[in-house]
C-alpha cells in the first residue's frame, strides 16, 4: 500500500473499511518492514513522552534560559476561566506547558515540529478524559495524525523556515483536527473535511520568533492553534464540509508559503521579532 496524498489515504480507508490510523499503521509497518505490533509500540514510547511533557509542564515551575517563557500554563491551568470551558481551558494549559517544557530544553516529541508540540498532545488528551477513552485508541489516532502530518510534508512542508508557521502549527492543527474526528467516530472523509477547514483558518500565518527563539510567540501560538483544531473538528463532525477539496488546500498552503517574504520566515526579520520591544529582547539577550 501507498498514499501521498488526502484522497489516496481516504480511499484506502473507504475500501478497506478501517480507519485512516489502521491504514497509516499498515503502510508504516509495510515500509520499515517491521510487524504492526512493534510500529504501534514504537508510537506508544511516544505517547508516555507527550504524557510526561503534559504533566510536567502544568505542575513544575518551568522558566526558559532566556526568560522569555515559562509559567503561563501552571498560571493558565491553576484559574478558572471566564470564557472557555473548564476542560477546554485546561487543554490550552496543557498544550502551552509542552512548548514550554520544550524551550526549556525538556523532553517532548516534534508533532510535527518542536514548535508546535503541544497541540496534538492536548487535543487527544482532551478527547481521552471527555471520550472517556483507553490508550489504544489514542494510540491509534497518533497514525491518523501521523498520517495527516506526512501528507503536508510530501505535498507542502511542516517546516516554519519553508512556509511559515501555516507549516508547523498549522499543520499540527490539522494533525489533531483529523485524530479528533476520528476519535468521535467520524468518517474518513469526515477526517478530510476537518483537515481542510482547520488549515483553512490558519493560511498565511507567518513564522516571526523573537530573537529567533522558539518561545514568544511560538508558545502561546500552540493555544490558539489547539483551539481551530477543536473547531475544525466540530466542524467537520457537525456536517460541514470544504467547499475546497482538502488536498487543494494543502496544496494552496503550499503556494501561500513560498510567497511569504523571506522576514516571515522563521528568520526573525519580521513580524513581532520586528518590533521595536522584539528588537530590543533580541539585543538584551544576545
Amino acid at each position: 500500500m501507498y498514499y501521498d496524498s488526502m484522497k489516496q489515504l481516504i480511499r484506502l480507508a473507504g475500501r478497506q473499511k478501517k480507519c485512516i490510523g489502521d491504514i497509516v499503521l499498515a503502510v508504516e509497518a509495510e515500509q520499515e518492514d517491521e510487524s504492526p505490533s512493534t510500529i504501534r509500540g514504537q508510537m506508544v514510547i511516544s505517547w508516555e513522552v507527550m504524557k510526561l511533557a503534559l504533566e510536567r509542564g502544568i505542575t513544575e515551575d518551568i522558566r526558559s534560559v532566556s526568560g522569555l517563557s515559562g509559567g503561563d500554563a501552571k498560571l493558565l491551568f491553576s484559574r478558572e476561566p471566564k470564557f472557555l470551558s473548564s476542560e477546554v481551558s485546561n487543554a490550552v494549559a496543557r498544550a502551552l506547558g509542552v512548548a514550554e517544557v520544550n524551550a526549556s530544553m525538556g523532553r517532548i516529541v516534534a508533532c510535527p515540529t518542536a514548535g508546535s508540540c503541544g497541540i496534538v498532545p492536548a487535543a487527544l488528551l482532551l478527547a481521552k478524559e471527555k471520550l472517556e477513552l483507553d490508550e489504544a485508541a489514542i494510540i491509534k489516532a497518533l497514525f491518523t495524525a501521523a498520517g495527516i502530518g506526512i501528507v503536508c510534508s510530501l505535498n507542502a512542508s511542516i517546516s516554519g523556515a519553508e512556509g511559515g508557521c501555516q507549516a508547523e502549527c498549522g499543520v499540527a492543527a490539522a494533525m489533531a483536527a483529523g485524530a479528533l474526528t476520528e476519535l468521535a467516530g467520524g468518517s474518513p472523509t469526515m477526517v478530510g473535511h476537518a483537515v481542510a477547514l482547520t488549515l483553512s483558518n490558519m493560511l498565511g500565518l507567518v513564522c516571526d520568533p523573537v530573537a529567533g527563539l522558539v518561545e514568544v510567540p511560538c508558545v502561546l501560538r500552540n493555544g490558539g492553534a489547539l483551539m481551530q483544531a477543536l473547531l475544525g473538528a466540530d466542524l467537520a463532525l457537525t456536517g460541514i464540509k470544504s467547499r475546497i477539496p482538502v488536498d487543494e488546500v494543502i496544496g494552496a498552503m503550499r503556494e501561500v508559503g513560498e510567497a511569504l517574504p523571506e522576514s516571515l520566515r522563521e528568520t526573525s526579520l519580521g513580524g513581532l521579532a520586528n518590533t521595536p520591544t522584539g528588537v530590543r529582547l533580541r539585543r538584551k539577550l544576545a
